[in-house]
């Protein structure tokens, strides 16, 4: 058994120093990912540092409409706060289809967005996977790749990133604020997520050390029309095959704001601005959704077994516009 090591802290910079200060430790909050990864022998760090005793579990309302999530809110617990449901539809269904209760009511939102792929060759340290042990090439691109990525992939990773919030965080420009050990930084959070290009092991800009504190949505008052869909093989509890985020604002049968973003299908959640720019000023009806629909799909990068995601992904985001048309109604 390997041996590792297990300390608390009480506020954000001496959880950053421990942290920072020795290149094996790392933040332990709601551990739904941490401790699997670890169990599997797939992360190996010497020493957790638990930092559930801070204080950044609260939702707060900002000047101008905008909200501030803590990074360690419970994603139960945003899912149902009122003024998030309200403002923010989106991210809350999202933050309910995106695991089980009991899931919920312990992972914790900034882990979710730094939740690791659920790619199986990544996760069985054994395969060669670059994203693991980089150079050693991807399994998946001719392995069994059903539900891997088909936009944002390269020769080195095809694994889709999971996070189901996220896709409703980027098509709102969240900003993803953090403290590390040079100071406090915000990460617009299209920014967050890195492509994998030949470096899939770097998945996000932060040094080690550096915690996420909290995230912000800004004022969007079109963000209270939208609605996120998830479309997957089980309905009781499965990662999405696509998933979309929508909301639309119509002024005279014309596009005037509309926000996309998918899941499911990219590297990282995607944020559909080919079809949104399709999509502004022309008419908002089924065939102009189902056009916005083919420029996005059109850089898609099938696989043997993933082909099927690119007319399933259309479907979706014509019946996520077209349902965030009608105000979320079936």
């Amino acid at each position: 058994m390997r041996p590792l090591s297990y300390a608390r802290v009480a506020d954000v910079d001496a959880a950053v120093a421990l942290v920072s200060a020795d290149p094996a430790s790392e933040f332990l909050a709601g551990g739904t990912t941490e401790i699997d990864l670890v169990r599997l022998g797939v992360h190996r760090p010497d020493r957790l540092v638990d930092i559930n005793a801070l204080a950044l579990a609260e939702v707060e309302e900002l000047d101008g409409g905008g909200l501030r999530i803590g990074a360690l809110a419970r994603m139960s617990d945003v899912a149902r706060t009122p003024i998030v449901a309200e403002r923010y539809p989106a991210v809350s269904q999202a933050l309910l289809l995106g695991a089980s209760e009991q899931l919920r009511n312990m992972a914790t939102m900034g882990g979710n967005l730094r939740q690791r792929v659920r790619c199986a060759y990544f996760r069985d340290g054994i395969s060669p996977c670059d994203k693991r042990e980089p150079g050693t090439g991807c399994s998946a691109i001719e392995g069994l790749n059903r539900g891997h990525a088909i936009l944002g992939t390269s020769a080195s990773c095809i694994a889709t990133h999971p996070s189901d919030v996220a896709v409703a965080l980027v098509a709102f420009d969240a900003v993803v604020r953090t403290v590390g050990p040079d100071g406090e930084r915000e990460i617009p959070i299209d920014d967050f997520y890195l492509l994998p290009g030949d470096t899939p092991h770097l998945e996000h800009p932060l040094v080690h050390g550096e915690l996420i504190v909290a995230i912000d949505l800004p004022p969007l008052p079109v963000a209270a029309r939208s609605l996120y869909l998830k479309f997957r093989d089980r309905q009781s509890y499965e990662f999405a095959l696509v998933s979309v985020a929508a909301a639309l604002e119509v002024q005279d049968s014309l596009v005037s704001e509309v926000r996309l973003a998918l899941g499911g299908v990219g590297t990282k959640p995607w944020r559909a601005r080919r079809a949104e720019q399709q999509l502004l000023g022309g008419l908002a009806e089924p065939d102009g959704f189902a056009s916005a629909a083919a420029v996005e799909l059109a850089a898609a990068e099938v696989r043997r077994h993933n082909a099927f995601k690119v007319p399933l992904a259309e479907r979706a985001i014509i019946r996520g516009l077209t349902r965030a048309l009608n105000g979320g109604a079936q």
